[in-house]
């Protein structure tokens, strides 16, 4: 039986590197040169572990998915109320505007804007990301309202959709060159309409 010589590096890690020059630059401007580059690997590692470039790229895409959802559960489960987590979680998006990392908004709407529907793998990939985050603004809407902090009368899913849409323009504003103080003031705004 012949067994393949075994990886000599973690996939984890190359995995995270790729993510993080996606997030950058986009899929498209991502070169396969730049992946290897980021990567650390050599051309035939990257297509025996990776396969391609795309499936990379969705496999980059379902990390970047949990790493959000994840850092989004806990602080919702930190967080004193369901209000609390949102305002906590919007004005948080000020802090991109600076530091490591900074102004690259979010994967998921970035790749929204680069594939629109061109990709029924992507899209799909996309819709399954925006309904986990929809999903959760939801929760602390619905939990809000139980503690009297949002009108019971408010549609709680449709103000989830309106919450994840204004989430995207914030960060396309951070993207595009908007200071701290004005992302602070839009979310003030977009955070009247659940009071």
């Amino acid at each position: 039986m012949i067994v393949g010589r075994p990886l000599e590096f973690d996939p984890d890690v190359a995995l995270e590197a790729a993510m993080n020059l996606f997030w950058h630059k986009g899929y498209e401007s991502s070169s396969l040169q730049d992946l290897l580059a980021a990567t650390g690997l050599s051309r035939s590692s990257f297509y025996q572990t990776f396969k391609s470039k795309h499936t990379l790229f969705q496999r980059c895409l379902q990390h970047y998915q949990k790493m959000l959802t994840d850092e989004m559960m806990a602080q919702f489960d930190d967080a004193a109320t369901g209000k609390v987590f949102i305002e906590t979680f919007f004005y948080s998006v000020a802090k991109e505007t600076s530091g490591p990392g900074a102004r690259r908004g979010c994967l998921i709407m970035n790749t929204a804007s680069e594939f629109a529907q061109n990709d029924p793998n992507i899209a799909d990939l996309i819709g399954n990301s925006i309904d986990k985050i929809t999903d959760l603004f939801e929760l602390a809407i619905r939990q809000a309202q139980q503690q009297g902090d949002v009108a019971i009368g408010k549609d709680a899913r449709t103000l989830a959709f309106y919450l994840v849409s204004s989430m995207s323009g914030l960060k396309n504003m951070v993207k595009a060159g908007a200071d701290r103080e004005t992302i602070r003031r839009i979310a003030d705004i977009a955070l009247s309409t659940i009071n």
